[in-house]
């Protein structure tokens, strides 16, 4: 019958899956894959895609929670100055901002990864900005003018990002050796007309700079920035 063969024909048709809502995901888990990859692979290895990958869902699952990989990167940074503890500081306020500076520096050193979310620009964590407040606080104490004092500020973190850059920069030359001559070991005698200072200091440079103390030469930055903006 014309019927029966319609009820057959409808019975043997595959039966569509129901569309549900995405796995929810546990934000926790989702910042906690995100710094996972930048710490062993870098900030080029992280994006939407591939912490989705990770979770086993889909990018735009993660939209729900964060509105970019600028956001994503800022919660990867959340908590991570809060994880150590804050130092004893000296009540002298030019003694308090060197001690602040080098806690900087001994803290971002300890965690090398945050170095390249930092290099890119306004991205930070929340828990970090006591020591730029305690930066610009003694700057001030010390008799900087407010302008003064941020550039301040930034005349020192210059210095602590570009110091950890380079020393990191050498301990992985140190644990990958190349046959390619770097610096100082590319200067030759050759160079002694035009470079004559550095054909000079060649053979000790690593003397010297061994001979480096990050606290020493942040008392020094310090005291410069200090003076300038008394004789201002």
């Amino acid at each position: 019958m014309p019927g029966s063969e319609k009820t057959e024909k409808t019975a043997k048709a595959p039966k569509k899956k129901p569309v549900g809502r995405p796995r929810r995901l546990d934000p926790d888990v989702m910042v906690a894959t995100a710094r996972r990859i930048v710490e062993e692979e870098g900030v080029a290895a992280l994006s939407m895609r591939r912490v989705a990958k990770e979770l086993g869902s889909t990018p735009m699952a993660l939209y729900h929670y964060v509105q970019d990989k600028d956001e994503l990167l800022m919660l990867t940074l959340s908590g991570t100055a809060a994880a150590f503890p804050r130092p004893e500081l000296p009540e002298d306020p030019r003694e308090r901002l060197v001690a602040v500076a080098v806690h900087m520096h001994d803290l971002i050193g300890k965690i090398p990864w945050v170095l390249d979310i930092l290099a890119l620009g306004e991205l930070t964590d929340r828990n970090a900005l006591w020591m730029v407040e305690e930066i610009i606080d003694c700057a001030l104490a010390c008799g900087l003018s407010p302008a003064r004092s941020v550039r301040a500020y930034r005349t020192i973190w210059s210095y602590v990002y570009g110091d950890l850059v380079f020393r990191r920069a050498a301990a992985r030359r140190a644990e990958q050796p190349s046959r390619r001559e770097f610096f100082p070991e590319m200067i030759t005698e050759k160079d002694t007309a035009e470079l004559p200072r550095l054909t000079e200091v060649k053979e000790h440079w690593r003397e010297y700079a061994a001979d480096y103390e990050t606290a020493a030469e942040l008392d020094a930055i310090v005291e410069g920035l200090i003076s300038r903006g008394a004789r201002g």
